[in-house]
């Protein structure tokens, strides 16, 4: 490493301050006079040489952002005159470095300092790794300076054999920055500096070799895009002078462009946006992309039914019975369709096709369990008012985009699923169903549910914008239909813009219409059967609605007649059966298997749920429509000392709840029932809900808990044709709930007879099928002791009411 040494005499140097600039040893430099810090620093060198032998010595120190380096060169003034611009000058020329000490002072105007010279110290002979560090340094600077055509200069560094001098060379790089100068300034040791030099330079061609790689890149892409359009035109010269051989007309692109544009019947300001994007066309070059993406524009602008409409069918008797011969029940929906018809015949009537600017649409929400013929009556709606159907499948789109389109910014841009729609009916009065709208999701890319606000709204959809189009929709003669599972799924500001149509499932002997009319035709088609082979009488289909399928829908219901009509056709082809065949009730046990969904009331007494206290029947409505619940309640042996409440069944905070409630109500007004409400203070209640896997909520079921466990407490048993709905309060109020309709079908399917429901619910029985009502005893309560009165069954005469154990 470098050391100061002690041989060298301390020197007494004038400062002469180079901004932003380094000199290094060895280096001879011109500077200008015209500068009074340099002509000061000058001047106090000579002055001081008059009185020593030898030439002016200056110190040569950097001076950075106002900051003097540590270490400087001692410089010599070699000679005074003047510059080539005229000016007065100096020529320097470094000698060797100088540490720099403390201030002194001197003749002159300049800054003096004391320094000490740096020595350098450079094994002789060179190691093996020096040696090859002075060549590797050579070599570089070579090709350094052949890319730039100094060959004059390649010689003089070539005969340099000093490693220090040959560090210092690199002082003259015109590519090093100051700061990479004033290092290997304060660098001494002469090998460590020419490391750095050398790295400095190699760096520097690293970066010289990607810049005249990604230069020739750029050159050769020019070259090629000049070379593809003095192609083109020349291909464009071929093309017309064949044309011109030929006889043919010229045309350019953009001219069959706005001749297609003033053709067509399109809307006025449509027609503006065109004519605009076509003079675009005209300015644009071949090669510009934008060109592909205004053409693509105006062909889906072209494509779109503008001025197509199709006439209703005003045949409101005809129409009903096309609803009627395609869809068994669902009356709510066939009279709304028939209102809508009626409606739109009066308008037609009386000039009033369009007020405001709108037209007569519709949008009607279909919420109902799975299989209730929800999608497909969006077909039957097309058919019956003669219009055109597009179905657009919501299910999983979480893309706004997918709803309003992507901007023409990007690539592959297009329009949105409600403008496509609207292009593949080829009208602008479709009938478009908007399948499983409670299915849309939201993510980073936006909410298509908010997008489809517009949409939907009477109100706004006769301006609907899209973003690929950009230009005017009138969405306002286009009957929507959105299908639905779950309501609660649905936000409330889309459902608001709707007129909501409840789908509460079918009865059973709807469901025995549907398949006798709709489902057993066309799986006997499928089954490669006609009606003449193989029949399926009425019991036949009751019992598999009844008790081998239990659903809200006719799926299910539908695949056991598949699955029987199979086992028919397999069965012929073994030749195990002999055709016609009629399929009865006592065969179906035989052909696909015994009964899944055996009613509670056709089990053997001492086999069902409610055969022993705590077990009540409520009824609870799922995504799948209505269906029957179990609640049962046990109490803990007192030894355990485990009083409380335990819930099981994966039950909500609501149901918890009303668990609590009516708890507390036994507790409070158990001697009034003469209930032995000690049990309750001393032993932990349990309350279960089968099929425990499946999550339940709702505060419907309270009636059904104090039930259940008033039935514990007194012993009698709840009544096995009973089913119970409502919610309970402190004081015994049973308070209203939901559901009513699809409550009852589920009590109806499951063999129930009578059915207690709150009072302020009663006006929904009117939605309930009067064949339905019928076969049921529904009562109306206020108070849960009416509830107790008509559940459970009478207490045996003579027979001491005992406390009942743990379950």
């Amino acid at each position: 490493m470098a050391a100061e040494s002690a041989a060298f005499t301390p020197l007494t140097l004038p400062v002469l301050p180079l901004d932003d600039e380094v000199v290094l040893p060895g280096m001879v430099v011109p500077l200008d006079l015209s500068d009074a810090e340099v002509r000061a620093a000058v001047e106090a060198a000579q002055a001081a040489a008059r009185s020593e032998p030898g030439k002016p010595r200056v110190l040569l120190v950097p001076r950075i952002d106002g900051t003097h380096a540590a270490t400087g060169v001692l410089g010599t003034v070699e000679q005074v005159g003047r510059l080539a611009d005229g000016d007065p000058g100096a020529l320097i020329r470094g000698r060797n470095r100088v540490r720099i000490g403390a201030g002194t002072t001197g003749p002159g105007a300049a800054l003096w300092v004391e320094g000490t010279p740096v020595e350098e110290t450079v094994p002789d002979p060179l190691p093996g790794q020096v040696t090859e560090l002075v060549k590797e340094y050579k070599a570089l600077t070579t090709a350094w300076l052949r890319k730039r055509g100094a060959w004059q200069v390649v010689d003089r560094v070539q005969a340099i054999d000093d490693v220090s001098a040959l560090a210092d060379n690199s002082g003259y790089s015109p590519f090093l920055t100051t700061e990479q100068k004033v290092e290997l300034l304060e660098t001494a040791d002469p090998v460590a500096r020419l490391k750095l030099a050398t790295r400095q330079l190699r760096d520097h061609l690293a970066e010289q070799d990607v810049a005249e790689t990604i230069a020739k890149d750029v050159q050769e892409g020019v070259d090629k895009q000049q070379r593809e359009f003095l192609l083109r035109r020349q291909l464009e010269a071929v093309r017309k002078e064949l044309r011109e051989i030929n006889g043919e007309q010229d045309s350019e692109e953009s001219d069959d462009y706005r001749a297609r544009v003033e053709a067509a019947d399109l809307p006025e300001k449509v027609r503006e946006a065109a004519l605009k994007e076509v003079d675009k066309l005209e300015r644009s070059s071949d090669q510009s992309p934008e060109g592909s993406w205004i053409r693509t524009w105006l062909d889906t602008v072209l494509e779109m039914p503008w001025s197509e409409r199709t006439e209703d069918a005003y045949d409101i008797q005809g129409a009903q019975a096309v609803l009627d011969a395609e869809h068994a029940g669902l009356e709510d929906v066939k009279e709304r369709i028939t209102e809508y018809l009626a409606v739109r015949k009066r308008r037609g009537d009386r000039g009033l096709g369009v007020v405001g600017g709108r037209r007569g649409g519709a949008v009607l929400a279909l919420v109902g369990p799975p299989g209730v013929g929800k999608t497909s009556l969006g077909e039957s709606v097309a058919h019956a008012m003669g219009r055109k159907f597009v179905r657009v499948a919501l299910g999983g789109v979480r893309d706004e985009a997918e709803i309003r389109g992507h901007r023409r910014t990007y690539v592959g841009a297009l329009p949105g699923r409600i403008v496509r729609a609207i292009k593949e009916a080829g009208s602008m009065n479709p009938v478009v169903l908007l399948d499983e709208i409670d299915k849309v999701g939201s993510d980073f890319r936006g909410d298509p549910a908010a997008a489809l606000l517009e949409v939907l709204d009477p109100a706004q959809n006769h301006t609907f914008r899209d973003h690929y189009l950009e230009v005017e929709l009138d969405l306002s003669d286009v009957v929507f239909l959105a299908t639905a599972n779950v309501l609660e799924a649905i936000p409330e500001a889309l459902l608001d813009r709707m007129e909501l149509v409840r789908l509460d499932g079918y009865t059973e002997d709807e469901k025995v219409v549907i398949a006798r009319d709709h489902l057993l035709p066309r799986q006997l088609e499928r089954a490669g059967l006609d009606g003449e082979e193989v029949t399926v009488d009425e019991g036949a289909l009751r019992k598999l609605a009844g008790e081998y399928t239990r659903e809200a829908g006719v799926r299910t219901l539908e695949r056991s007649i598949a699955r029987l009509l199979r086992k028919v056709a397999a069965q012929h082809e073994l030749g195990e059966r002999e055709l016609p065949f009629t399929v009865t009730e006592a065969d179906l046990r035989g052909l696909i298997g015994r009964p899944h969904h055996v009613p509670e009331s056709a089990q053997d007494p001492a086999e069902r749920r409610t055969s022993v206290p705590g077990v009540a029947t409520g009824l609870a409505v799922t995504g799948a429509g209505g269906d029957v619940l179990y609640v049962e309640a046990s109490l803990a042996d007192p030894e355990t000392g485990a009083a409380g409440l335990t819930l099981t069944g994966q039950l909500g905070d609501v149901m918890k709840e009303s668990a609590q409630i009516a708890l507390s109500f036994l507790r409070s007004h158990g001697a009034e029932l003469e209930l032995p409400v000690g049990d309750l203070k001393d032993r932990g209640a349990h309350i279960h809900f089968p099929a425990g896997a499946v999550p339940k909520d709702g505060p419907s079921a309270g009636v059904t808990m104090t039930t259940a466990l008033a039935s514990l407490l007194s012993g009698r048993l709840v009544r096995t044709d009973v089913a119970m709905t409502g919610e309970v309060s402190l004081t015994g109020r049973v308070l209203p709930i939901g559901g009513v309709k699809q409550k009852l079908l589920a009590a109806h399917r499951a063999g129930v007879t009578t059915v207690i429901i709150p009072k302020r619910n009663e006006p929904d029985l009117d939605d309930v099928p009067a064949e339905v009502l019928d076969k049921l005893d529904v009562h109306a309560v206020t108070d849960v002791r009416q509830v107790l009165e008509l559940a459970l069954a009478p207490a045996t005469s003579g027979a001491e009411r005992t406390t009942p154990v743990a379950a």
